[in-house]
């Protein structure tokens, strides 16, 4: 893999908006296998990413490390979530619009879902 890759951004409230995300990143990894995905979780939507969550077992389907599936702090933090509250698949980004950002200035192709 490259430095460069595909982020998949995700916001909204309800779970369908992950589904989206997952089903876009599946689609994604089969036609791009060398290219680095990450699924950008923002907003209220947060919350569907915590252990026990009804999409649990969706976002395990990804949790075979070659989509990265990333969580914005500043919205856990406003849905009352923490860190100790995600699986192990579920790494945590401090702002999602700056990591957005600093992605697309390296080269990173930006897909909202």
């Amino acid at each position: 893999m490259n430095n460069t890759g595909l982020l998949l951004h995700v916001s909204g409230a309800d779970a369908i908006h992950i589904q989206a995300g997952i089903r876009a990143a599946i689609n994604a990894r089969a036609q791009l296998p060398t290219v680095s995905i990450e699924l950008v979780i923002q907003g209220p939507c947060v919350t569907f990413l915590a252990t026990g969550s009804v999409l649990e077992s969706e976002l395990a389907a990804l949790g075979d490390g070659l989509v990265h599936i990333l969580a914005c702090n500043n919205s856990m933090r406003s849905a009352g979530l923490q860190a100790d509250q995600l699986p192990g698949a579920v790494s945590v980004v401090p702002a999602a619009v700056a990591h957005l950002a600093a992605r697309q200035f390296t080269g990173w192709a930006y897909v909202r879902v």
